[in-house]
């Protein structure tokens, strides 16, 4: 029997009706959430993203603004620019895409965005506190995840989960944010020397490495959810995930699809952390 394929559309619309209503709630007392999107260069797929961005914070009722600065933008520059919104009580969300030109160091720029403001959940500030399980921000794609596996009835406390890649915007928070819901989470990788022996032990699977198909049947436990966060587009142009979609669903009893689930769900918690940072600001709680 082929696995339930979780209709990302739909998950991501009721979430975003939430989001609608709490920046509406904020916005009637004078506190209208606010994100601006830096964007440095010409690069094609991050000025897409930007639009999807722009456009998706209109139809929640997110003021948003865009900065698309030239590639031969310096590091200070940036920075300053950086500075002036930390200071801008209008926007309580700053997300500096990537990539960014090579003469520009991300980890320093980052360093700069006031924690408070960092929706993206990259300040080593923020970081730390999902480290220990303080309250605040969560990075996006990861909080996107665990979303997922709550709104589809998956339960996560006591489940063995195992994440596939190590990297510190999936792979590092994901399992962070997997033990906070209580499973026993495993974290492999390019030097596991077992990996299949291991994801077959997986009872939640989620798979983050930018390798198209390295998932197949022989990696899953029948009867377990899979996770495909990776978003590959190999010589065909087909937009495709980590996971052999096809040959997983037979064994797997829910899976994601690439495109259209865990890519939308990403954004869509960019605003959440939006408008969560404006509830906080305003020292009012919303719906999290």
């Amino acid at each position: 029997m082929s696995a339930q394929v979780i209709n990302g559309k739909e998950l991501v619309g009721s979430i975003r009706e939430e989001i609608k209503a709490d920046a509406a709630a904020l916005a009637a007392k004078g506190n209208q959430p606010g994100l601006v999107v830096i964007i440095v260069g010409e690069d094609p797929a991050s000025q897409v993203y930007v639009r999807n961005k722009a456009k998706s914070c209109d139809e929640v009722g997110i003021y948003s603004e865009v900065h698309a600065l030239p590639a031969s933008t310096t590091q200070d520059e940036l920075i300053q620019l950086i500075h002036g919104f930390n200071r801008n009580d209008k926007i309580h969300g700053i997300l500096v895409q990537s990539p960014l030109p090579k003469h520009i160091d991300e980890e320093a720029v980052v360093d700069e965005i006031d924690p408070a403001k960092d929706v993206d959940c990259f300040h080593p500030v923020n970081v730390g506190n999902l480290m220990i399980g303080k309250d605040g921000m969560k990075p996006c794609t990861p909080h996107g995840v665990i979303e997922i596996l709550k709104r589809t009835g998956v339960q996560i406390a006591g489940k063995h989960a195992v994440v596939v890649g190590r990297s510190n915007i999936v792979g590092k928070p994901m399992a962070m944010l997997l033990l906070r819901e209580h499973a026993t989470v495993t974290v492999v990788h390019s030097r596991t020397p077992n990996m299949e022996e291991i994801t077959k032990q997986a009872d939640i699977l989620v798979v983050a490495v930018g390798k198209a198909h390295l998932i197949g049947a022989n990696h899953v436990k029948p009867g377990a959810v899979v996770i495909d966060v990776g978003m590959n587009r190999p010589e065909n142009g087909k937009l495709t995930g980590d996971v052999d979609f096809e040959a997983v669903k037979e064994v797997a009893s829910a899976i994601t699809p690439v495109p259209g689930c865990v890519g939308p769900m990403t954004i869509t918690m960019l605003l959440r952390n939006t408008v969560d940072a404006a509830a906080r600001k305003a020292g009012v709680s919303v719906n999290v």
